[in-house]
């Protein structure tokens, strides 16, 4: 806060744990939630078992 410079952050993310999928599952999210505002049609080649790991949090 507060800062005027560019500040860069680097994630360190271990291999094999709850912090990597957690990144991932943001990732598609993300992914889903852009096409879905952009209009692309990426959102439309989501299955409905996709949609539900997503909500599920099991991706």
């Amino acid at each position: 806060m507060g800062q005027q410079r560019p500040v860069t952050i680097y994630r360190m993310i271990a291999k094999q744990t709850i912090e990597e999928k957690i990144v991932a599952l943001h990732g598609h999210k993300r992914d889903l939630a852009d096409s879905l505002l952009d209009g692309a049609d990426v959102s439309g080649k989501v299955s409905a078992d996709e949609l539900l790991s997503l909500m599920k949090g099991d991706a």
